[in-house]
């Protein structure tokens, strides 16, 4: 992705004004929707859903829990929206007392997040509970470092046991996929 891509036809919706000054440094010409925090209002919703009717609409919220429930909300009213993703190491603050996020990413990490789209598809294949255990993913003393570790591998960011076996599914990612990454990364 060139830095200043001005054909870069979709719209991506961040939580803040940090998160937008962030993109614009790297990447001037991109457009963004800010949802104003967790709280997302109704009118921005609406205001999502009209744009994703003529433009693609990117999903690029930070890697914790209020990032995932605006992600949520969104993906509702824009079920084809793309998701980028950035770790958790990746969105990690410089000065402390700052909370994770977008804004703090680099400029790699961005570029790699918006080049690594990925979109809801119903391949019919499902991860199963019981494969998903299978793997170490589901519970034990090192499954979340694992689902951490793999999330990165994949490019779909973490998620805790339930989240995490349903973001497989809803981009789905088959059980070949998921094995592979597993053991690419113990």
């Amino acid at each position: 992705m060139e830095s200043n891509n001005k054909h870069f036809n979709a719209v991506v919706v961040v939580e803040g004004r940090d998160d937008t000054k962030r993109l614009k440094q790297f990447f001037p010409g991109i457009e963004t929707i800010e949802t104003n925090g967790s709280e997302v209002s109704e009118q921005t919703l609406v205001q999502i859903a009209k744009l994703s009717q003529s433009r693609e609409i990117i999903i690029f919220t930070d890697p914790d829990y209020n990032g995932e429930r605006i992600r949520k909300l969104v993906s509702r009213v824009v079920p084809n929206a793309k998701q980028a993703f950035i770790t958790r190491k990746e969105g990690e603050p410089t000065k402390r007392g700052n909370s994770l996020g977008v804004e703090h990413a680099s400029k790699e990490a961005l570029e790699r997040a918006l080049a690594d789209l990925h979109q809801v598809k119903n391949t019919g294949q499902e991860i199963s509970r019981e494969q998903y255990f299978a793997l170490g993913l589901g519970m034990g003393p090192d499954a979340r470092i694992l689902r951490e570790k793999v999330g990165i591998e994949l490019g779909i960011g973490y998620g805790n046991a339930k989240q995490f076996l349903r973001r497989l599914n809803m981009f789905g990612i088959s059980y070949e996929q998921l094995k592979e990454a597993v053991s690419h990364v113990q």
